[in-house]
């Protein structure tokens, strides 16, 4: 029987995250190299490497574990989701204007990354249960009030890039669970109509939002990066210049101004792909975009070819947690979307969130693997 599981294992889709995990080192070295050292001495290219060993690790034992086993301890598991999330609203270090991080003597932990595996986890065993019953309102709209207490926790922190994280997990897995298309855009236009009429009420009459001021110049700002040069939008500009001196095969890896110069913040992290797009040109930009979407089509045959509702389910929240994170950390380099500080996958340095990438890879081999049913 391990025979047939690995001879079923997704063997294309295991070595398109390595070679995105080798490749986001090699930028992450490029963008965090200090002047007169060579890029090994990187201290952040050291750290990611030594997370990049913990994936291994990591992606071996989500692969091993049964998956089907995880939906008997879902509601455990989503307890434990909202202590953790409420623990670091009382514990948690602030960064950056937001309560997001807990420490851990020699490293910072960030739950709300491994809250979104967790999140996909509880909320595939819950639509699972409802097998065929997501085609009235009532039934979608339980499972959208399923997501409120951890939404709600997240924009206390605030963390408002994680939030909508959630809400596109949500819609991956109620769509693939059976719900209407048509209801869920519905929905989805509605909320957004709600957003932005929020916004603007807090603009013209006070209305009290969740969000830091810095959060909201954000939101305001990309559709208009001049209005705050030197604050909010500062970090959009320099990214599009970034992007645009790049041109069609870029400067040379190791040879952007605009990263070597430090004039673009954040750029082993947020903006990692500015980076790309400065040292590696628009070629190395549609080349990175390429792998990102053969790593979508890998996850979503997968999702197809589940041999149980759950397997399914928990592959479309996997997807659609990348997609979503591709989207949004993309758009928001080169101006199509507000900053709202998500990582790119596999790309920019940090530990919490390429470990949670890795074991969410690991699920999908796990189901890949089994996709037969074995006696």
């Amino acid at each position: 029987m391990k025979r047939r599981l690995l001879r079923n294992i997704d063997w294309r889709l295991l070595a398109l995250t390595l070679v995105l995990m080798a490749f986001g080192l090699l930028v992450i070295a490029s963008a965090s190299q200090l002047e007169g050292e060579h890029w090994s001495a990187s201290p952040f290219f050291r750290r990611q490497l030594l997370w990049a060993a913990i994936c291994l690790v990591a992606i071996g034992v989500s692969a091993t574990v049964k998956y089907d086993h995880l939906r008997y301890y879902a509601r455990w598991i989503y307890l434990l989701n909202l202590i953790m999330l409420g623990f670091v609203l009382i514990e948690g270090a602030q960064l950056r204007g937001a309560r997001s991080w807990l420490r851990l003597g020699f490293a910072s932990f960030q739950p709300s990354e491994l809250s979104k595996l967790m999140l996909i986890i509880t909320l595939a065993a819950y639509v699972a249960r409802r097998k065929g019953q997501l085609h009235s309102w009532w039934e979608i709209i339980k499972t959208g009030l399923y997501i409120v207490p951890p939404f709600v926790l997240l924009l206390l922190q605030p963390d408002l890039g994680t939030a909508f994280v959630f809400v596109a997990i949500w819609l991956g897995i109620v769509f693939v669970g059976g719900a209407s298309l048509a209801k869920l855009a519905v929905l989805v236009s509605g909320s957004l109509a709600a957003v932005i009429g929020a916004v603007v009420a807090h603009l013209r009459w006070g209305l009290s939002l969740p969000l830091k001021e810095h959060q909201l110049m954000r939101l305001i700002v990309f559709a208009s990066p001049g209005l705050d040069r030197t604050g909010a939008g500062y970090q959009l500009i320099q990214s599009l210049i970034a992007v645009g001196s790049g041109q069609l095969y870029g400067k040379g890896l190791f040879m952007g101004t605009q990263n070597r110069l430090n004039f673009l913040p954040e750029q082993h992290t947020d903006f990692v792909f500015a980076v790309v797009a400065e040292e590696l040109g628009f070629a190395g930009g549609i080349l990175l975009l390429v792998a990102f979407f053969a790593l979508l089509w890998r996850g979503m045959g997968i999702a197809t070819s589940a041999r149980d509702l759950f397997g399914s389910l928990l592959a479309a929240g996997v997807v659609s947690m990348f997609a979503f994170h591709i989207m949004v950390n993309i758009g928001m380099t080169i101006g199509v979307m507000p900053v709202t500080g998500l990582p790119l996958p596999f790309v920019s340095y940090g530990g919490s969130s390429v470990v949670t990438m890795m074991i969410c890879i690991g699920i999908l081999l796990n189901i890949s693997m089994r996709r037969f049913q074995f006696e």
